[in-house]
């Protein structure tokens, strides 16, 4: 590989490192109180139309990296990002647990961005090669 090709792969992943981060702290950075209910039990954080804005509006980027073949980067961008957020907006949690959730987020967000991003490369590389 050479070194050009290097550099826009790893600038590739840092965008979008950066960009997953961002979209954590826009989707999920400005919520942190817990709902309390009437009969004493708690969720959230988060509300489950900000978790699929975040997965929708992650896809975007995933796809188009993907469908210019940087699975990996768009599998490991992703990833970090995420991860980084989860960390960051976690970490002042004093039980400890946090790092389970961390690591939940890493696993998941792995497995997901890398079949996403593998599909997408597919089925672009079908498209390309019937003309489409």
């Amino acid at each position: 590989m050479s070194g050009q090709s290097r550099n826009s792969r790893t600038l590739a992943t840092l965008v979008l490192a950066v960009l997953a981060a961002a979209l954590w702290a826009a989707w999920l950075g400005w919520d942190q109180q817990r709902d309390v209910h009437p009969d004493g039990s708690t969720t959230g954080p988060y509300e489950p139309w900000q978790v699929i804005g975040l997965v929708l509006t992650l896809l975007v980027p995933v796809c188009l990296a993907a469908s210019r073949r940087l699975v990996v980067e768009a599998a490991v961008g992703t990833t970090a990002g995420l991860t980084i957020a989860a960390f960051y907006d976690w970490s002042d949690d004093d039980t400890g647990l946090y790092m389970v959730g961390v690591a939940m987020v890493m696993l998941g967000s792995l497995a997901a961005t890398a079949g996403v991003a593998a599909l997408v490369a597919t089925l672009t590389r079908g498209a390309r090669r019937s003309g489409a």
